[in-house]
């Protein structure tokens, strides 16, 4: 028979009573010793009389053990070796010198037959101490009352090895062992814990919990049958929720007004937190005894109601799967994965701890009040993790949230994954990490942390481990300060205390609760005081990395059963945090209430076929979960428990934060709370002024993002290759803006509208022009009218000297007509002044083009007379001296011809294409220049290309009669003032089209203002200056001279020089200078 140590929570050194005679006992025995390989006394030595003596029966033995002592006293000193004749392999022989008390027994034990059995047959074995009932272990006991009740069934020949089966008596040992091999053959027996309240009772719940976080490393070894492997890592908190469904329980049970006559027991197992365990409970429990039958319910007694359990979400979907085959209720207490909502997969499962994805959604609305942009992520490797995890992070994605990274903890300690973990925080920028793991996945992280000191992190906590002790120890406290964490809703549960302080170590045979006892206080119960070995994992070939995965000692200290909890701090006992322990007291209430129901339907009135109700003593389990899915019932605090379509009830979070009691202790401080069943919007409340961060001065929320956010007048460049949440912020160009913050892209501002400095508002562009109130424009606006008044004062003295030689000598009207149009060009230029306006663009324009027209055409008619007259000067014929070819009406008819052709050409511009004001604002982006629109470029060009050529034909004219007698030297004057003009124009242009805004129009102002000032002083100056400065030479001798008689300062005029031809008064003399 092969079975493991500590098998149904039986110590292997506990002996158990067997209420049968001994030789019932031996009979039953011998029905079933072809089962046995051999069944035989070992040898005792008595060396005083020198002979051996032998107790049991004669059968053949395989193994023995050999231990030999004195009867009732110290063995002799002379004990002497022998070998057994048997043919069984033999043990070692050990010499007691001591008298084999309790004490020194357990030390042979312990120290002795424990290794010379493992040595035989491996590790893994059960002790029988004889074949007298009072000694028999348990496992003995129950298969000789198995094989009584079984003698019907075929039993074949042994052929297969079992474990060692060690005698030790007082007076001789004993060793057996057993093998059996049925037709329908038992593959294994689980190695379960837990506790068993099932005598008696009407109906029985199952539990599941776990009580310790982990197995225990075991032999890999393929040479021998595998076992079900123990369990290690006490978990306190779990102990407590196995507890309370106890105590649930037993209240229920002394209830009058809930399920009266009816009684319930339980069978609790521990999960060990892994999911085999879980499996190995979930079918043990349905089977209804302690050897596993899928699909079959093998036991006799009361009916099984429903599972409590299985103490985590990926537990409970394995437990759920295969609970969900039979439609058997599930009831979990803090399995919130969102997966399990799944009805088509999980039928028959139920909670009263709220789905995750509340709880992703709470976390990700956290994160983005708190404006935290960059976060990492860390998951237990489990589908409670995974699935929380993920839809945290589809829901932060959707608020532009991004993760620095995404870890995972490995369920199976790994010291490189642990540490590539803490080397990923390190170097992350990210302040803020999301959790999403219970706190024994998470534990052995946090010990990493400590030993790198990474305290600048603010830790987002799950509800798994939000009110953990095993994370909330002081020397983690550094670490996970201002820790902000979701919680369910907790309660004070009357009377809990008290019940977790009932336990009497020495009180009670449940290796549970004697785990507990040593380790919370951390002593030794005194009858496993010589056993100590025990908690070292000498089967282990494994020897783990780190402390966290191996066992503290046992204290050396013996128990004394009457500590006290306020002599240590312990988990166990603290119920200020009911909120798990809350989930189960509903668990049990859910299963208590829905049976309960069921239990007081009236037939006829039944919700099943035919309006009838189910047995309370003999129903399925689908006729439970009928009453569990349609159950509502009042809770602690008035809440109302009920289930939706799903079987998940109501979402409610507590929003704790942690924070450090003046003792120095950890205390969670509930800074808001989190509802799911609130209008959008509202579901989440904090109050920010009771949160203390994990910054410097405790009262400021910490910053995590990737990169700084973008102010006003910037906007976001997106790295290659990295998050989003990664940018440069690069500045708006000129003219675009950005007015908030983080902006993506710039805005372009509207036409009449200009970026700040800042980039971060429009404003209007400055309009430009050259105004009448600003110095350029009143300067040159008291040029022009000083240029029109010397003009005028040219006219004025003409008029005033009309009757001087000088004056009747030059031709008035034209002289007048020259005057007229300067002082038009001079007027002109302040039409460019001022902002411009329809009637201002085009008087400008057509005044200045009809000014210059008007002075050009009578300059021409004027030069041709002093063409012609040097021709004829140098022609030595008297008939072309004496000729007349150009008369004074001829100069008149030219320059009338040439200026109404300006009239007209301007006339035909203003009524097809006038000039007309515009904005520019391409000129400069920061101003609108109002300027004059030419309206069409042909046409200006035109008319002032027409301007031009009058001012070529006069140049040219006036050019050729440049040597004329000194008395006859207009042309000289003219010819300077016609290049004057070409000069300023000339260097018009460039500087006209190099400038912008007003000073392109001060530019045009200043050519007007030039080549009109030019014309005016080289023309008229000389001809004002001997009339009013020497009037001397003002006479009718000096405009009509003899050629001997010159007074070279004269200028000659073209009218005296018409007189001179027609009189024939030329010198030829100075016709040859």
């Amino acid at each position: 028979m092969l079975v493991p140590m500590n098998f149904e929570g039986v110590h292997p050194f506990h002996m158990v009573s067997m209420d049968v005679e001994r030789n019932n006992f031996c009979a039953v025995l011998s029905e079933v010793q072809n089962e046995f390989l051999g069944f035989r006394g070992v040898q005792w030595f008595d060396s005083k009389k020198g002979q051996n003596k032998k107790l049991g029966h004669a059968w053949d033995m395989k193994y023995q053990l050999w231990t030999g002592r004195k009867s009732y006293g110290p063995m002799n000193q002379n004990l002497k070796s022998s070998v057994h004749p048997g043919s069984g392999r033999v043990g070692d022989l050990h010499k007691v010198t001591v008298i084999l008390n309790q004490k020194s027994y357990h030390s042979i034990l312990q120290l002795h037959a424990i290794p010379s059995g493992l040595h035989l047959v491996g590790q893994g074995f059960i002790l029988q101490q004889d074949d007298d009932p009072k000694h028999n272990f348990q496992l003995i006991s129950e298969l000789c009352l198995k094989k009584r009740t079984r003698r019907n069934m075929d039993l074949t020949t042994a052929d297969m090895k079992a474990r060692l089966l060690v005698g030790l008596l007082a007076v001789s040992p004993l060793l057996t062992v057993v093998s059996a091999q049925q037709t329908c053959k038992l593959k294994a027996k689980f190695n379960l814990n837990g506790f068993k309240n099932k005598d008696n009772k009407d109906i029985i719940l199952g539990g599941m919990f776990p009580v310790h976080n982990r197995l225990a490393s075991s032999n890999d070894s393929t040479s021998s049958m595998p076992t079900s492997s123990d369990c290690e890592g006490f978990n306190f908190r779990a102990f407590r929720w196995a507890q309370t469904m106890r105590f649930v329980i037993d209240e229920i049970n002394t209830r009058k007004d809930l399920l009266p006559n009816i009684t319930l027991g339980y069978v609790i197992y521990d999960s060990c937190f892994t999911i085999s365990k879980s499996v190995e409970g979930t079918l043990t429990y349905l089977t209804g005894q302690d050897e596993a039958v899928p699909n079959y319910r093998c036991g006799s007694g009361a009916p099984l109601a429903a599972l409590v359990g299985a103490g985590g979400s990926a537990l409970s979907i394995a437990t759920a799967r295969i609970l969900g085959l039979y439609y058997f209720p599930q009831v979990s207490y803090c399995s919130s994965c969102s997966v399990l909502s799944d009805t088509f997969q999980f039928p028959s499962f139920l909670r009263t701890i709220p789905n995750d994805n509340y709880q992703s959604k709470a976390m990700a609305q956290l994160v983005v009040n708190f404006g935290w942009t960059w976060v990492g992520t860390i998951a237990a490797d489990d589908d409670y993790g995974k699935y929380g995890i993920k839809l945290f992070k589809e829901e932060v994605e959707k608020a532009g949230v991004c993760i620095s990274f995404s870890e995972t903890l490995p369920k199976l300690y790994s010291q490189s994954t642990i540490q590539r973990i803490v080397d990923t925080i390190k170097k992350s920028t990210a302040n803020i990490i999301v959790v999403f793991s219970s706190d024994v996945d998470f534990s052995p992280l946090m010990e990493e942390l400590v030993n790198h000191n990474i305290t600048n992190k603010t830790w987002i906590a799950s509800e798994a481990w939000v009110t953990s002790a095993l994370i909330a120890r002081e020397e983690y406290y550094p670490i996970l300060r201002g820790t902000i964490g979701f919680a369910i809703k907790r309660a004070v549960i009357s009377g809990l205390f008290e019940f977790l302080n009932k336990i009497d170590p020495y009180g009670t045979n449940d290796p549970l609760m004697r785990e507990f006892w040593q380790r919370a206080y951390n002593c030794t119960l005194d009858d496993q005081y010589m056993l100590l070995r025990m908690e070292t994992p000498i089967y282990s070939s494994n020897i783990t990395e780190s402390r966290i995965h191996t066992l503290n000692a046992i204290g050396q200290r013996v128990c004394t059963g009457k500590e006290t909890p306020e002599s240590i701090n312990n988990t166990y006992y603290d119920v200020s945090q009911l909120r798990i322990t809350y989930s189960v007291y509903k668990a049990v209430y859910t299963v208590a209430y829905a049976l309960h129901y069921m239990s007081i339907c009236k037939e006829g009135k039944g919700p099943f076929v035919g309006n009838t109700c189910a047995n309370i003593s003999n129903f399925e389990p689908w006729q439970l979960m009928y009453y569990l899915k349609n159950l509502k019932f009042t809770a602690l605090d008035n809440e109302a428990v009920f289930f939706n379509a799903n079987g998940d009830v109501d979402a409610y979070y507590d929003i704790l934060n942690w924070q450090i009691n003046k003792d120095g202790k950890i205390r969670y401080v509930k800074i808001g709370y989190y509802n799911g069943t609130a209008p959008t919007g509202q579901e989440m409340s904090i109050s920010n002024s009771s949160i203390m961060w994990n910054t410097n001065n405790f009262t400021q929320p910490p910053r995590s993002v990737c990169s700084e956010s973008c102010l006003p007048g910037t906007r976001k460049g997106i790295r290659q290759g990295e998050p989003v949440c990664c940018f440069d912020c690069i500045p708006c160009a000129d003219g675009e803006i950005t007015n908030e913050t983080d902006a993506r892209e710039c805005i372009q501002c509207g036409t009449d509208y200009w970026s700040n400095t800042k980039k971060d508002a429009c404003v209007p562009k400055e309009i430009e022009f050259l105004a009448y109130d600003e110095a350029l424009g009143i300067t040159l606006i008291a040029v022009s009218v000083f240029g029109a008044c010397v003009a005028l004062a040219v006219v004025i003295i003409y008029i005033i000297y009309r009757n001087t030689p000088l004056v009747k000598a030059n031709d008035i009207v034209l002289t007048f007509f020259i005057q007229f149009s300067l002082i038009i060009t001079f007027l002109s230029s302040i039409a460019f002044v001022g902002q411009p306006q329809p009637w201002s663009c085009m008087t400008r324009h057509v005044s200045l083009a009809l000014g210059f027209a008007i002075c050009l055409s009578c300059i021409m008619g004027k030069t041709i007379v002093l063409m012609f007259s040097a021709r004829a000067a140098k022609s030595k014929t008297p008939e072309k001296v004496n000729s007349e070819p150009i008369k004074p009406i001829h100069q008149k008819i030219i320059a009338l011809v040439g200026s109404l052709i300006q009239v007209c050409g301007c006339t035909i511009w203003l009524i097809l294409y006038p000039p007309y004001p515009v904005k520019n604002t391409a000129s400069q982006n920061i101003k609108i220049i109002l300027e004059c629109s030419e309206g069409s470029i042909v046409f200006i060009c035109c008319i002032f290309g027409y301007d031009v050529l009058l001012a070529l034909l006069g140049f040219v004219f006036a050019f050729i009669a440049r040597k004329l007698p000194d008395n006859f030297n207009e042309g000289k004057f003219v010819t300077f003032g016609m290049l004057v003009f070409f000069i300023v124009w000339s260097s018009f242009v460039p500087a006209y089209l190099s400038t912008r805004g007003k000073f392109m129009v001060a530019v045009h102002i200043f050519a007007i203002l030039a080549s009109s000032f030019g014309l005016l002083a080289c023309i008229f100056v000389p001809k004002c200056y001997i009339i009013i400065l020497k009037p001397e030479r003002n006479t009718d001798e000096l405009v009509k001279s003899q050629p001997k008689l010159i007074d070279k300062s004269a200028p000659g005029t073209s009218t005296s020089l018409s007189s001179e031809i027609n009189s024939t008064t030329v010198s030829t003399v100075s016709m040859t200078d």
